[in-house]
């Protein structure tokens, strides 16, 4: 005859490693209040099944709307390692919604999460890095943490961190410097973005070449005089221009798109438009330029050819380009 036996082992379906959610509107107060526990299994459980919950947009909604992120704002500071790993997980996928970087912004998590920037766990710091650079894709969140004043504690880093940190930081204050470049330029950003245009890594040439079209581009709008001139003086101060055109040989297509976006930038002004100039080909200069300003050749005495209308007259050497306006 058949008897009743109790397995010893856990059902299919539940993952002993999370805490047990609960169910419909429950679910989420009753992960707040465990995340507040004493208890560090309590604590971490809390922390693997929220991770799960706040990919849906609405759950994020509800996590701020009963003030999780102040209880995760709390274990930003806690002394076990796996707690702070998973407690920055959980918010860079809320950054990854429009309601959950309105509610960093609203409870001033950037501040809070800057405490982790020198964290011995690197998976911890790419976390944050992810956290910011998803945060940095709206206007508001970008001026959120340049008023924080993290540009220069962003900019110390990028010397310092990882590779694949590296390409986050650069994401991060591309975005950042769009709206505002007066920190960065004043934590000599220029030279460590020179560096970055050497590296041996594609996607850290890229992203550095494009921070620099980001220092260019800031404020930019329909009048040129409204591009700060301490970016271009910087390119042209630390030899950055040099780089930059060879850079339009790289293999990699993008970090070639880059460059050139960086070098349209920088030679607004005169100075660097010719030093730009003397580093090309004259042959390439003809061919490749839209026609608006004559090219006077006094010493081989070809005539005339087209290039890129520069905000002044530009000499070249013995040999001299002289660039003066169509009329």
């Amino acid at each position: 005859m058949a008897s009743a036996q109790i397995s010893m082992y856990l059902p299919p379906d539940v993952n002993p490693s999370q805490a047990a959610i609960a169910y419909g509107c429950r679910a989420l107060p009753k992960l707040n209040k465990e995340l507040q526990s004493e208890d560090l299994l309590t604590r971490q459980k809390a922390l693997m099944a929220l991770c799960d919950l706040v990919h849906d947009p609405e759950h994020v909604y509800v996590a701020i709307d009963i003030g999780c992120l102040e209880s995760l704002k709390a274990l930003l500071k806690d002394t076990n390692d796996m707690v702070r790993l998973k407690t920055t997980e959980v918010l860079y996928i809320m950054a990854t919604h429009n309601v959950g970087r309105e509610g960093f912004l609203k409870y001033d998590v950037i501040h809070a999460l800057s405490y982790l920037l020198h964290d011995p766990q690197a998976a911890c710091r790419e976390n944050l890095h992810l956290a910011y650079k998803h945060l940095a894709q709206v206007p508001s969140g970008a001026q959120g943490i340049v008023n924080s004043g993290l540009i220069p504690a962003l900019v110390w880093k990028l010397q310092r961190e990882e590779e694949n940190i590296q390409e986050l930081l650069l994401d991060t204050l591309a975005a950042c410097l769009m709206e505002d470049a007066t920190e960065a330029l004043d934590s000599r950003l220029v030279p460590f973005l020179k560096e970055k245009l050497l590296s041996a890594n594609n996607n850290i040439r890229s992203k550095a070449a494009r921070t620099l079209v980001a220092i260019r581009a800031t404020q930019l709008s329909l009048l040129w005089p409204s591009i700060p001139l301490e970016g271009k003086k910087q390119i042209w101060q630390y030899d950055v221009i040099p780089i930059l055109v060879h850079l339009l040989k790289d293999k990699v297509k993008e970090v070639q798109a880059n460059a050139a976006g960086a070098l349209m930038y920088a030679t607004v002004t005169t100075e660097e438009l010719g030093f730009s100039l003397s580093l090309l080909p004259e042959d390439a200069i003809c061919m490749h330029l839209p026609s608006r300003l004559h090219c006077h050749r006094p010493v081989d005495g070809r005539g005339s050819c087209a290039v890129p209308p520069p905000l002044g007259v530009v000499s070249r050497g013995p040999g001299t380009l002289t660039l003066t306006h169509k009329h």
